[in-house]
């Protein structure tokens, strides 16, 4: 029992101290209240927040990148040929003009393959003609047609007659004379023509004298005499007649022909196509009496038409090989690179030598897939390099590709910037790039972290805009103003209602890693939750209900 009591007795002084403990807190607890009636927290509050005045300032809102600087464009220049070098007439660092020759390389053995390819295509071009013009038969002289022997449909052979031509303009007549009359009788000279039958006489010309001796009746020695006469056109090669060559009298009449007789054979075999003339009439040289078809002669001229244009293919490969020996510059630019020189010996698809562009250079940067809709050609950038330390470029988006490339679930696409002036900056260098998506110069401004969700900033009670402040529970000695906001950067909001130069913002600092997204798409740091003892009308979370920044 004693030990019982004994352990009951050692318990009273705990439950006692434990009595004066609560009775401590209680006390402190309604001096707190005392001091927050009183207005002690406005120090240990407002010790809390940062305050910024509201002022004027630019503020740019944009996107940023990197990349490395290219040339406007960048050649290396080659050649198929193979040879010695036998000149190259520039260095390193040269600027040259576009088609400026670079090299010469030995042609010799490429003249040689020129000739060839010519003597080759001269003679596919003749063989292509012949067999072209085989498909018609042409009088192979002028006169009238005297026979044609052949028409529509009939199958020819190469070689065959087709038709005779005779030239009766003049008639000939060749008689014999006496050789030693005839051996004084001459071209051109005058001689009459005595018609059998009507004893009509014509004037003529003497056109040949034999050199050949013949007998002919009683042993007489005779000579072959021809004499042509102007046809009035009723002469036939039937007419008979006599001639008198400076008095002496031919041993014998002769008959007429005419003065020429053309037998007209085809070219090549076939079937004829069409007939374009008739027995009687004149033609002339080279008119085309027949036309032939069939398969054969189609795939002859097809098989030499094939040939032509494989010689003509070949000549132009092989001129386009000569033009390779003499190599030029594709562009405009700086050679940056001298790889052969004279006396070298070139290798075909080897690179001779690089040239670059320099009017400007380029860089390339990828941009988010959330952010790619903002940009757009023709936006201003704002380049800077290391390299180049103190000094920025300005520069001009020229392209915005529609092929992105993925990576980890992001999808980004590149995007071209053109820099003009370039002082300082070479092909290779890394930089960085901004692209100015919006800007307002000398306005109103705030930092974004001030700027709450609902359109609400903090301000001093002292402030000028506070007369007009919203009807929101603020902590005390400030008031909430509502406002409406413009372009925005990392750091400055604009303010283009709400808000006047004099007032003073108050906010209180947020990490980085809570951002959020005002309307605007400008990043902005979210606020936490509301601890205890804050007014519970207050927006946001922070001492006395302030927000801990603007909420997304």
């Amino acid at each position: 029992m004693e030990s019982v009591l004994e352990r009951a007795k050692g318990k009273k002084p705990l439950k006692w101290k434990r009595l004066v403990l609560l009775g401590i807190l209680a006390a402190a607890a309604v001096l707190a209240v005392l001091l927050l009636r009183q207005g002690g927290p406005r120090a240990s509050a407002s010790a809390a927040y940062t305050e910024a005045p509201v002022e004027r300032r630019t503020i740019t809102s944009a996107l940023t990148g990197s990349g490395t600087l290219l040339p406007a464009n960048a050649y290396t220049v080659t050649t198929l040929a193979e040879g010695d070098i036998l000149s190259a007439a520039f260095e390193e660092g040269d600027l040259v003009e576009k088609d400026t020759v670079l090299y010469e390389i030995d042609s010799s053995d490429a003249a040689n393959n020129i000739e060839k390819a010519q003597l080759s295509l001269n003679q596919a071009q003749r063989s292509y003609e012949d067999a072209l013009d085989g498909q018609y038969v042409r009088a192979n002289g002028s006169g009238t047609l005297f026979s044609l022997l052949a028409d529509v449909g009939d199958e020819v052979s190469q070689g065959q007659e087709i038709a005779v031509i005779r030239d009766s303009s003049a008639m000939k007549l060749t008689v014999l004379f006496p050789a030693d009359d005839a051996e004084g009788f001459y071209v051109g000279q005058a001689a009459e023509v005595l018609l059998d039958g009507s004893f009509e006489t014509m004037e003529g010309t003497v056109t040949a004298v034999s050199g050949s001796d013949l007998v002919g009746a009683g042993n007489m020695i005779t000579r072959n005499v021809t004499v042509t006469v102007e046809n009035p056109g009723g002469l036939g090669t039937e007419q008979a007649a006599s001639a008198t060559i400076n008095g002496v009298g031919c041993a014998a009449s002769g008959t007429f022909a005419c003065r020429s007789e053309h037998r007209v054979t085809a070219a090549a075999s076939g079937t004829v196509a069409a007939v374009h003339v008739q027995e009687g009439q004149t033609v002339s040289r080279d008119q085309a009496l027949l036309t032939l078809g069939g398969d054969a002669l189609e795939d002859k001229i097809q098989s030499a038409r094939d040939n032509l244009r494989s010689a003509e293919l070949s000549m132009d490969s092989t001129r386009n090989q000569l033009d390779s020996y003499t190599v030029t510059s594709p562009i405009r630019g700086t050679v940056v690179d001298k790889q052969y020189k004279a006396g070298d010996t070139a290798e075909g698809g080897k690179t001779l030598c690089t040239i670059y562009d320099l009017s400007w250079l380029e860089l390339t940067m990828d941009i988010d897939e959330l952010d790619i809709s903002k940009i757009s050609v023709g936006q201003a950038v704002q380049v800077t390099a290391e390299a180049a330390e103190g000094r920025t470029y300005a520069g001009t988006v020229t392209k915005v590709s529609v092929l992105g490339t993925t990576s980890g679930g992001v999808t980004s696409y590149p995007v071209t910037v053109r820099i003009d002036e370039t002082e300082g900056l070479r092909p290779g260098m890394n930089a960085d790039a901004e692209i100015i998506l919006e800007q307002a110069e000398d306005v109103l401004a705030v930092p974004v972290e001030s700027v709450s969700r609902g359109g609400l900033v903090l301000i001093t009670a002292d402030s000028p805009s506070a007369s007009g402040a919203a009807d929101r529970e603020a902590p005390e000695g400030y008031v909430y103003a509502a406002v409406e906001t413009g372009v925005s950067d990392d750091g400055y909001i604009q303010i283009t209602s709400g808000l006047q130069e004099g007032d003073t913002a108050a906010y209180l600092p947020s990490s980085g890693s809570n951002a959020a997204m005002l309307p605007g798409g400008m990043g902005m740091p979210m606020g936490g939750g509301t601890p205890s003892g804050g007014p519970s009308g207050a927006p946001g979370g922070g001492p006395g209900g302030m927000g801990g920044g603007p909420m997304g």
